[in-house]
């Protein structure tokens, strides 16, 4: 049953940017970046903010600040623009999406806590109650869920706390290690880690494995999708104060704010990093790897004073931890926002009658606590079933990840292909306007159009360039599963709907 609503404070606009920078940027994602490509992944990056990440950044800003008093988000921008049809399709890929993020997401939060208490990653040897450590993690990830849940539904202010000082401990690593690298040029007057051996160094990977095409084009995929997530801001729109203005503000702040800092920041990796005496170690993989490179530039910083190398190691630790403090902060901040934005617009956006009574109710707080603990269910179960179910759970969870490869972009295509039908609407009162020549409009929908079928055609047949089949079959059907899916539930509800009338 409803409960009677309490008055909720608004979100400002430094709150709301650091919301986007908690729930998109990731420092992780320059750690990467310089690992698979060195110097190499900095025009990447470049291109996948003009060609993706800007334009579609304004392509929101209009949205919101044109629909600002739905609650709906993404939902209620596609239908506005397409229909519910297709709305409720895209919306229910994307909520798909956002899902299994949720699920990854929690497990690695672990990884954070280890390094914080011992300085690097033990979760491989975390065992209690005699369960090996995949299953230790999961239960521990599964009281992580559902304690994000329970502070998520205390309302939108839970969230917008969290989810601030998440972005700010976000920013916040990025800020000492950009503050950290640029005193190690000063101390080793000028000399860098790793050298910049004229234009080369910004064209060629020093990594062995990204030196083919398809292994470059790998990388020009995951550096777009570096940038996703930023839509998810429109769950929050009608919680923020001045809508018109700031949700546009705080998106293209944020959206020049994460590119910067990603281009910057990889930059600097060079500063304190040589390649091959750090990243080329077999102990670096995708989930330490920012550990390991903060670790790295405490340890070299150390050096570089002249401190002994035992003194500097503990420098190491502690930038270590301060990182997995950091992450463990922004991770949390993130997953609140995340739990409750998408499934609040996709839930209250697309109509009740799709729904039971229970799912689309809010709480004293005005937040849809029952459908946002039916998704902690999905997610606890998935972690449990892959954690507990053997061999045959773990393929599960592979082809649920393989299945998702392409569908995080069939959400861009959806808004980004309904924008055209979003600017013909006279009806809207529109106090932001980025787009304002038709030409100009259409040029840059197609080119992101392009853009984003680029990355969905290399995720397809890249598996089909190793032989590797069963993941090329999977990564096709995901998006067509999940539509398939959600036009079924469309198509019964309008058909339930039909026969009551």
């Amino acid at each position: 049953m409803e409960m009677e609503a309490k008055p909720a404070k608004k979100i400002s606009l430094f709150s709301f940017i650091l919301i986007i920078l908690s729930a998109v940027f990731g420092f992780p994602n320059t750690a990467v970046a310089f690992d698979q490509m060195g110097y190499a992944s900095i025009i990447w990056y470049i291109l996948a903010a003009v060609t993706f990440f800007l334009p579609t950044s304004f392509m929101f800003a209009e949205y919101g600040s044109a629909i600002k008093d739905d609650t709906g988000g993404v939902y209620t921008w596609l239908e506005k623009s397409i229909g519910t049809k297709w709305a409720f399709v895209g919306s229910f890929i994307w909520i798909c999406e956002w899902v299994l993020i949720l699920v990854n997401n929690a497990p690695n939060v672990m990884i954070s806590i280890s390094t914080l208490i011992f300085g690097d990653d033990r979760t491989g040897k975390l065992s209690f109650f005699g369960l090996n450590s995949n299953e230790s993690i999961s239960i521990l990830s599964v009281l992580l869920v559902l304690g994000i849940t329970w502070i998520s539904c205390r309302g939108i202010k839970s969230v917008a706390l969290l989810s601030s000082i998440g972005g700010f401990f976000i920013t916040l690593i990025t800020v000492v290690f950009c503050g950290a690298s640029i005193l190690l040029i000063f101390i080793n007057h000028g000399q860098l880690a790793q050298p910049i051996n004229g234009i080369k160094s910004f064209i060629v990977s020093p990594n062995p494995a990204f030196q083919s095409g398809t292994s470059i084009m790998s990388f020009v995929v995951y550096a777009i999708f570096a940038y996703g997530g930023i839509e998810s801001a429109g769950g929050i729109i009608d919680k923020i104060k001045n809508p018109a203005k700031n949700f546009p503000r705080g998106i293209i702040i944020a959206a020049i704010l994460m590119t910067t800092l990603y281009v910057v920041s990889i930059f600097l990796c060079g500063f304190s990093i040589n390649w091959s005496q750090v990243m080329g170690k077999s102990n670096v993989n995708l989930q330490n790897i920012m550990f390991i490179l903060m670790y790295n530039v405490g340890d070299f910083f150390g050096k570089s004073i002249g401190m002994a190398p035992s003194a500097a190691a503990t420098l190491g630790y502690g930038f270590s931890r301060f990182t997995g403090f950091s992450n463990l902060i922004g991770t949390l901040g993130s997953m609140t926002i995340i739990v409750y934005s998408p499934i609040k617009a996709f839930i209250t956006g697309s109509p009740a009658k799709f729904w039971p009574k229970r799912m689309v109710s809010l709480n004293k707080h005005q937040m849809p606590a029952f459908a946002m603990w039916m998704q902690a269910a999905v997610i606890a179960a998935i972690l449990l079933f892959t954690s507990f179910g053997g061999d045959d759970a773990q393929k599960f969870y592979t082809v649920l990840t393989d299945m998702m490869n392409i569908s995080n972009a069939c959400p861009y295509l959806f808004l980004v292909f309904a924008f055209p039908f979003f600017k013909k609407r006279r009806d809207l009162d529109r106090p932001f306007v980025f787009f304002k020549n038709y030409k100009f409009m259409m040029t840059t929908v197609v080119i992101v159009l392009l853009v984003l079928s680029f990355g969905i055609i290399f995720n397809l047949i890249q598996p089909l360039i190793v032989h590797d089949y069963m993941t090329a079959f999977w990564t096709f059907i995901g998006p067509i599963f999940f539509g398939g899916v959600a036009y079924i539930f469309y198509l019964y509800s309008m058909h339930k709907e039909n026969k009551l009338n």
